[in-house]
Order: C-alpha cells, then sequence, then structure tokens
C-alpha cells in the first residue's frame, strides 16, 4: 500500500497566538483547551473501534499475532478515553460522545498502516495538548499527556517494528 492511501494527519484546533489570545472562535485558553480535549477524545474512541474492529476482520498468516496486538491496544485507549472525558467534564466541558471515522481495511498490512496514521496522530495532538495545557496553567494535566504520549510512542513503535520486517 503507497503512502498516499494512507489518511492524512488531521489538524487539531491552534494553540494560541503570539498575545496569548486564543485562535478559536471562543477566544479563550480553557475553551481552546476544551475543544482540543474533545478533539483528542474523538480519536481514542476511534482507536478503541478500530483495534476492535480490525482484530474482528483480521485474516491471513499472521491473525493470531496482530489480533492479539489490536486487542491489548484497547484497554490502554479506553483508559485515555476515560481520564480526557472526565478531565474534559472537571474544566466544565460535554465530553464528546462521536468518533472520528475508523479508516477501512482488508489486509492485514493495511490495517497495521492505518494504526500507525492513527497512533502519529495522537501524538501530534497529545504534543499540542501539552502546550496548550501549560499555557493554561493545568501542570497535572499536561504530565498527564505526556504520559499518554509516552504509551502512543510505544504503540508506534511497535506497529513500525512489525511494519519494518513485513514480507508480502
Amino acid at each position: 500500500m503507497s503512502s498516499s492511501t494512507h489518511a492524512p494527519v488531521q489538524s487539531a484546533p491552534k494553540i494560541y497566538n503570539d498575545k496569548g489570545a486564543g485562535t478559536t472562535s471562543g477566544g479563550n485558553r480553557l475553551q481552546v483547551l476544551i475543544d482540543g480535549l474533545n478533539h483528542d477524545l474523538a480519536g481514542e474512541y476511534q482507536a478503541v473501534l478500530m483495534y476492535t474492529q480490525y482484530s474482528a476482520v483480521l485474516t491471513g498468516p499472521y491473525r493470531r499475532e496482530l489480533r492479539a496486538l489490536f486487542q491489548t491496544e484497547i484497554p490502554d485507549e479506553l483508559g485515555h478515553a476515560q481520564f480526557l472525558a472526565d478531565k474534559i467534564a472537571s474544566l466544565g466541558g460535554e465530553p464528546t460522545t462521536v468518533p472520528r471515522a475508523v479508516p477501512h481495511a482488508e489486509l492485514a498490512r493495511e490495517m497495521l498502516e492505518q494504526a500507525l496514521t492513527a497512533e502519529k496522530q495522537a501524538i501530534a495532538d497529545y504534543t499540542l495538548r501539552i502546550a496548550q495545557a501549560e499555557a493554561f496553567g493545568d501542570i497535572g494535566l499536561k504530565v498527564n499527556l505526556e504520559t499518554q504520549v509516552s504509551d502512543e510512542s510505544r504503540h508506534k513503535e511497535e506497529i513500525e517494528r512489525i511494519l519494518s520486517g513485513w514480507i508480502d
């Protein structure tokens, strides 16, 4: 599968302009942060659905190993989703219930490539959110998001290792 068939990395809401004001229509740092966290929450819901669906429809000689990999990721992604939903609510926001779309994949390699794209997106999103949390002054959130970046980086690296040795 060529890289042109990968889902593009989606851009998250902007951080802040150089004067410290929010760059989204809400205009305040809290709303920008809540909107960003909801963007991340939709991504975690997507990951849960993607790994669940891929593990169910997976076929081929690597089915057993890849099914185990995908199913192992589900509790991590659910934990991330719960943390984000709780944080959004504690900040006075309404946690989203709408996931990002799950990209269609039929072949095991396509599933891995889509999962890799999703993990890279999560890392990019959380990196932006860390800066937003710090600018907002929520150091606890910043630290928790750094832990989530660590988790997503581990997932990304595992998928990269599998793909680097892939033989079609």
